[in-house]
């Protein structure tokens, strides 16, 4: 299920950044939405908010090992939530490593296309949009007490979010026939 979103997603955010490139023109803005939501191409080398743009390699390095957890961590995940949760940020992670590794300058030091904007807010991407709606659920899933493998704190069972009903009902059904 990880691997399933994150390839949706990257594929989401790369279809999108292609339409931005033949669409838009560098620097100008387009309403999409009035002034709330604007249309505005341009290339960013650094991290989020352009932050780090003369450590491009460093984020293109760190980012690869962080996509490279995720994969290792989509296999022991038994939650649908977390399945889902990491999906968006492993798509959204690679989304952008494609932009890092296949676009000008060079290999590693490629920059991301932006092209989404709102007031007062660095411009962003599909890719952020997944990374962001994944730091947010991760927020919320570790809160409500739901594990990736499928626990939940305090429950000592598998979690109601679909991928471990099952489990807890057969458990319990097992402590009810005793």
């Amino acid at each position: 299920m990880v691997l399933l979103v994150a390839l949706l997603w990257a594929g989401l955010d790369q279809a999108t950044k292609f339409w931005a490139e033949a669409s838009l023109t560098r620097g100008e803005s387009v309403p999409l939405v009035g002034e709330l939501i604007q249309l505005h191409l341009t290339y960013n080398s650094g991290a989020a908010f352009s932050l780090g743009t003369s450590w491009t390699g460093v984020v293109t390095t760190i980012a690869t090992l962080v996509s490279v957890g995720i994969v290792v961590q989509a296999f022991r995940t038994r939650s649908l939530g977390w399945a889902l949760t990491l999906g968006l940020l492993l798509g959204g992670a690679v989304g952008n490593l494609i932009d890092r590794y296949f676009r000008p300058p060079s290999v590693g030091l490629g920059h991301v296309v932006d092209f989404l904007a709102l007031p007062n807010f660095p411009v962003f991407n599909v890719a952020d949009m997944g990374v962001t709606t994944a730091a947010c659920l991760i927020v919320l899933l570790s809160l409500r007490g739901f594990h990736p493998d499928g626990t939940r704190e305090g429950h000592g069972s598998r979690e109601d979010d679909g991928a471990g009903a099952d489990a807890a009902a057969s458990q319990h059904e097992d402590e009810s026939a005793r």
